[in-house]
């Protein structure tokens, strides 16, 4: 699946099984929620704390669509094609950043 492809695939199924799009400040507040459940998630299976019973049976994966699902859902609303978008990153990325990192005594 591509992006461009995702971002129709979510928009067909907002129109149809979710009725409509959230505003986009409920998306907002929905999108940080997730990136939470995530980082949750990643804290507890990569840093020093331990899990809750709650915290069980979560998938890194699943949190990560969760973060996708609803940025796709902002970049839908605000008309934002997700493939120039990152295209044009990287292009940024690859002219800012392009010695800046291998400079990096602290990536050594």
């Amino acid at each position: 699946m591509t992006i461009q492809q995702a971002q129709q695939d979510v928009d067909q199924w907002i129109k149809t099984v979710g009725v409509r799009y959230f505003s986009e400040l409920t998306n907002l507040g929905i999108l940080m929620e997730e990136v939470g459940e995530l980082s949750r998630l990643v804290v507890r299976t990569y840093g020093e704390q331990s899990f809750k019973e709650t915290d069980k049976g979560k998938e890194l994966s699943d949190e990560m669509a969760d973060v996708l699902w609803v940025l796709i859902c902002l970049a839908n609303q605000t008309g934002v094609d997700l493939t120039k978008a990152l295209e044009k990153n990287f292009e940024k990325k690859n002219s800012r950043d392009a010695e800046r990192h291998q400079q990096n005594k602290k990536l050594k």
